[in-house]
């Protein structure tokens, strides 16, 4: 029978040969991929392990299963009688590259699988490698790429490697953002800088949001308003920003406002005003502390203590200031071990500034302004039980009410 079909062409069992090495190899395809694949997704899906799921889902096994083909033209091709040097070399070239793609394409099927992997772990706390996993997938199909252009060239790789010495100019000007966003992936990484989950400020980028994904390249941020910001990886190494994780572990978050008195509301106290005040629980310790103060400091200056302005007496803001505190230090959302301050600033032209300085027990965005409200409701709207009025600027309303008093007149 061979020898009819020589007959015919002397090359034709040649020809017939490689296609049959061609149906073998693309039968042992699909036997991989549609039996042994099958059993294996089956048993990987019946068993009790996540991380065989991943690497799964990410391809690994049936990229690996594309190998069979290709060792399959790659030996067999070598026993087919009558092919030219030029052919057959062109098959085994073609082969091998075909090899070296699809165990690039697995190996970067496992890296990725084992960084989620690795992500879903609790012991990874948010520590992104998705920027060191970006550099080595990059690496692989850079390596990759100089196999099969060496293999397609005859040349051997190193080869190749040694010509890139007058390339380094423009190899340096084409990976530029690669090279700054791995060098910034280490050291946000290594200095512990941002982790995914980060609630951090970039007014110049106009991020303020969580941080989504720490990437070679980039660094996305969920703004509260639901959009997206991407900042570049280094420019986190190269320019300020803020980070509210140390907030968000302490488990309390700052209140830092200052309320700004009318200093010609500012006064003594009268006898009859600390009585009314003394009615009040929180300031009773307070007064009373004052009243023996007070009293040690008359009789140390005897006589003197009858004229007015040697006697020391209460204000109204100092009282004020006072019951403030010890609101804070009793207020139940309030964290009385954490620094607790009622101060006053500067007076300027807009009033004294009585400063407001504590911290939540909570770091809850919603929670924190509902108790930052509440205590501010309430300090505004007892101010004038101490007779203080706040400052505010006069309003329209303010000079026609004065125009229409002067009418009055």
């Amino acid at each position: 029978m061979l020898d009819q079909i020589e007959a015919i062409h002397p090359i034709l069992p040649s020809i017939l040969a490689f296609l049959v090495l061609v149906a073998s190899a693309i039968a042992a395809d699909l036997l991989v991929k549609q039996v042994l694949l099958r059993i294996l997704t089956k048993i990987i899906r019946g068993n009790q392990f996540d991380w065989d799921d991943i690497v799964l889902r990410h391809g690994f096994y049936s990229r690996a299963a594309q190998v069979v083909p290709a060792i399959v033209l790659l030996l067999g091709v070598d026993f087919i009688p009558g092919l030219s040097g030029v052919f057959l070399q062109f098959v085994k070239n073609l082969s091998l590259c075909y090899l070296i793609l699809v165990v690039t394409l697995t190996l970067s099927c496992v890296l990725a699988a084992g960084n989620e992997v690795y992500e879903r772990n609790p012991a990874s706390q948010g520590k992104s490698l998705r920027g060191i996993v970006q550099l080595l997938r990059l690496i692989i199909f850079i390596i990759g790429g100089l196999l099969i252009v060496s293999v397609l060239i005859d040349r051997s790789p190193l080869l190749l490697l040694s010509g890139f010495g007058a390339m380094t100019a423009i190899v340096l000007l084409v990976f530029k953002d690669t090279i700054l966003g791995f060098v910034a992936s280490v050291q946000l990484n290594a200095n512990d800088m941002v982790r995914v989950g980060d609630w951090i400020e970039m007014p110049q980028f106009g991020a303020d949001g969580d941080v989504i994904e720490v990437a070679l390249h980039t660094v996305k941020i969920q703004n509260f308003d639901r959009t997206i910001t991407t900042i570049p990886s280094h420019k986190l190494i190269a320019d300020s920003f803020k980070n509210w994780r140390g907030m968000s572990e302490s488990g309390g978050r700052r209140i830092k406002r200052s309320l700004r008195i009318d200093q010609t509301s500012i006064r003594f106290l009268t006898e009859d005003e600390i009585k009314d005040l003394e009615k009040i629980r929180l300031l009773q310790p307070y007064l009373a502390s004052k009243r023996e103060e007070l009293a040690a400091a008359r009789k140390a200056l005897g006589a003197a203590a009858e004229k007015s302005p040697n006697a020391r007496r209460l204000t109204n803001v100092g009282t004020f200031r006072a019951y403030v505190f010890h609101y804070l230090k009793n207020h139940p959302a309030v964290n009385p071990e954490a620094t607790l301050l009622v101060r006053q600033l500067a007076p300027s032209e807009h009033g004294l500034p009585l400063e407001i300085y504590c911290f939540t027990r909570t770091t809850e965005w919603r929670k924190y302004e509902d108790v930052q409200s509440d205590i501010f409701d309430h300090i505004i709207a007892i101010t004038p039980v101490f007779g203080l009025h706040l400052y505010q600027q006069p309003s329209g309303m303010d000079i026609q009410t004065a125009l229409a008093a002067k009418v009055l007149e």
